[in-house]
């Protein structure tokens, strides 16, 4: 029989197996995989010897006769889920020697993705001491026998991934079982979100353009993008224009010859033609840098000239409504190519004949798309430049592998369904708004509302309820304008609202928890990371923090002289940039033999969330301590409800011949006094040193196109004054 079975899953589901010697591994000992359709049990069973035994649920087995032969048999250990003891039964199984194959989600997931583990696995592993092996079982989500309501196939490629035998860390001696249980079960989750990245990322595609060809040649027909317009892109519409402006850009630029080489500008506003104009650019052999507009002309120039750019890609229409004067990129050197113009010169026969490739055998003929690349995971995808909040923006190297594991990485942590629906209003030139919000659900296979501008307070609510938008990304600023201007309603189909790029306050966290009922999810990243370094989910989340590390991210605190708690973070990992343009920051990133130094003092508690106390740059040294201008900047935020939700407070520090340094504040409310905010630090139970010595009003407070306080044109400000 096991013959037979194993024959049919390689007929039918092209089924391999991988690192099965382990399963020779003598008990006791816990094959774990994920859950994530009916025939889950066939693609293990064909792997195992007659000895192991699936645990299953006795009180299920009851449902008919075919569920009781099913479960109830010499290949399965039967248990009550709803006794006491059936975690007893199973450890005096393993305790003789037993091997058992445990689903520890407890049912078929309803998402496609991993679910919570019952935590009493992890305490079965606390028990018992057996030795773990995790299983993936990639593609088993796509088979038509699942629980969730996404996309299915008959017989999609089927693949088992087993892991290395693994034990579980010990605990400190006295650690109560409460705690024991917990940790083990935290640990197990872990274990199996990391083998899903490592396993996508050893069998997955190699580059973003092939990833994303990977998805539509599933779903040709799905619309994935649609835009301000309401013109919608399903996927064979986007392969079409991608392949028509790759087209075109080898025609003019030429092919490199089969190399990917030369950098392009792309100056575009989040609107359909931004991502089509990425891809394509990719399928031509070339790098995208993304400028970002918000800067202005001079910085744009800068940016331009250290990326060493000779076209930049834009759109006629975006620079005349944006009043972008780009005569100054043109006078060096720079051509303008204007997307109109491109899209004028297409033929009607070269657009149908993109589309008869793409309806005829859509898969092949994306995949083929600059097949006369020699493009590696580990080549450059795109550049983008930091916001330059404390400096001259730095241009960011990024590689396809950089692109790619950060978005697998939150595919394994993230629990999205093919029917989740994002809303990005995010431009691409942020890292967050390029990785978190466009490419992501590019590689998922999830639809993306693109909206130009996330400064619209009153447009966004309206159109994340008109679209029914499920997930949203955004940073403190935005939030608290959309909170203001919103109906209490707009936000109701939200089921992941993930802020980050700046700190999240308590006062918008509340706001959003009170007025919308939606949890606010606080993640953490840089552009040089991808940017995603941690993330809260709805399964591993603590208020407060910036989440858990992801996953195949290493993390490293070094001490600050002056500062008691936590340190300086240097993190490691596959979504960690190839390198900067700019030299001397190069050399030094390149010196720390692939850490990033973010900056960041950051404390991690023993459950592993990090906390981020503030830039290193952003602590002043006051009387000989150490004052996080961040945590005063917190103190002050929503603490003012008398003159309302608009009221803001920017803190910085300048030189003082008493004391070594001070604060001065400086707000958007003309009334508010120093006692006002004595009072705020007194509160938030902060020290004396952390009060203002002066405070400044101004009309408004200066802002990046990320929505960050532009801490660099206050202090200029200041220093003119």
């Amino acid at each position: 029989m096991k013959s037979i079975l194993r024959l049919l899953v390689r007929v039918l589901f092209r089924f391999q197996a991988h690192n099965v010697e382990v399963l020779n591994t003598p008990g006791p000992v816990l094959l774990i995989p994920n859950h994530t359709s009916w025939l889950d049990w066939l693609f293990v069973v064909v792997c195992l010897e007659d000895d192991w035994k699936f645990v299953t649920s006795s009180t299920t087995a009851e449902a008919s006769w075919f569920h009781r032969k099913m479960m109830v048999n010499s290949r399965t250990f039967p248990v009550d889920t709803n006794s006491p003891y059936a975690v007893k039964r199973m450890a005096e199984y393993l305790a003789t020697g037993g091997r058992l194959v445990l689903f520890a989600e407890g049912r078929i997931s309803l998402t496609g993705s991993l679910m919570k583990i019952y935590d009493g696995t992890g305490f079965l592993i606390h028990k018992t001491g057996a030795k773990v092996i995790t299983a993936y079982l990639r593609g088993a989500n796509r088979v038509h026998w699942v629980r969730h309501k996404g996309w299915t196939q008959w017989f999609p490629r089927v693949s088992a991934h087993f892991s290395a035998v693994m034990e579980p860390p010990v605990l400190p001696a006295g650690t109560r079982n409460t705690v024991a249980r917990q940790r083990r079960t935290t640990w197990l989750r872990d274990a199996m979100v990391r083998q899903q990245f490592d396993t996508e990322m050893a069998f997955g595609p190699r580059t973003v353009l092939a990833a994303i060809a990977e998805t539509a040649a599933n779903r040709p027909g799905f619309v994935v993008l649609e835009d301000y317009t309401l013109t919608e892109l399903t996927y064979r519409r986007l392969m079409v224009g991608v392949d028509v402006l790759a087209g075109e850009w080898i025609r003019r630029w030429g092919s490199n010859e089969g190399r990917v080489g030369d950098h392009v500008g792309v100056l575009l506003p989040n609107i359909n033609g931004a991502p089509v104009t990425v891809l394509s650019l990719w399928a031509a052999g070339r790098i995208p840098a993304l400028l970002n507009f918000s800067t202005g002309i001079p910085i744009m120039l800068q940016c331009s000239q250290l990326a060493g750019l000779k076209q930049i890609v834009t759109s006629r229409a975006f620079v005349e409504k944006a009043k972008l004067h780009l005569e100054p990129l043109h006078a060096a050197g720079i051509e303008i190519v204007y997307l109109e113009d491109v899209r004028a010169g297409v033929s009607a026969m070269t657009r149908l004949s993109a589309l008869l490739k793409h309806t005829l055998n859509c898969g092949a003929a994306f995949r083929t798309m600059g097949s006369h690349l020699s493009a590696a995971s580990t080549d450059p995808a795109v550049i983008l430049f930091t916001s330059g909040s404390e400096g001259i923006p730095k241009g960011v190297v990024l590689s396809h592998q950089n692109l790619l594991a950060n978005v697998r990485q939150l595919i394994a942590t993230m629990d999205l369904t093919d029917d989740d629906r994002f809303f990005n209003a995010m431009p691409l030139f942020h890292s967050f708004g390029l990785t978190g919000c466009t490419l992501y659900p590019l590689i998922r296979g999830v639809y993306v509302f693109l909206y130009p501008s996330p400064l619209h307070y009153r447009v966004v609510p309206a159109a994340v309820y008109d679209k029914a938008c499920t997930i949203m990304l955004g940073t403190n600023t935005f939030l608290n304008g959309y909170a203001r201007r919103a109906n209490p309603y707009d936000f109701n189909s939200l089921k992941y609202l993930v802020a980050g790029a700046e700190k999240v306050q308590e006062a918008t966290a509340n706001v959003w928890a009170r007025k919308f009922g939606v949890r606010l999810l606080e993640g953490y990243g840089a552009t040089e990371c991808s940017p995603a370094i941690c993330i809260n989910t709805r399964v591993d989340v603590q208020f407060g923090s910036v989440g858990r590390f992801l996953p195949g991210i290493e993390w490293k605190l070094e001490p600050v002289e002056g500062i008691a708690e936590g340190g300086r973070l240097f993190v490691r990992g596959p979504n960690i940039m190839k390198g900067y343009l700019n030299p001397e920051p190069d050399a030094k990133f390149q010196a720390l033999g692939g850490w990033y130094d973010t900056g960041d003092m950051v404390r991690v508690d023993e459950d592993n969330f990090a906390f981020i106390l503030g830039r290193l740059k952003r602590f002043a040294k006051i009387s000989g301590e150490m004052v996080s201008l961040t945590a005063v900047e917190e103190a002050f935020a929503g603490a003012f409800p008398q003159f309302g939700a608009r009221c803001e407070v920017a803190v910085i520090a300048v030189h003082d011949e008493d004391k070594g340094e001070k604060l001065i504040a400086i707000s958007n409310e003309a009334k508010l006094t120093l006692d006002d905010l004595r009072q705020a630090v007194k509160a938030k139970g902060l020290t004396n040193l952390c009060v203002p010595r002066e405070l400044r009003a101004v009309k408004e407070i200066p802002k990046l196109g990320t929505g960050k306080v532009d801490h660099r044109a206050l202090q200029a400000s200041l220093v003119a004054a």
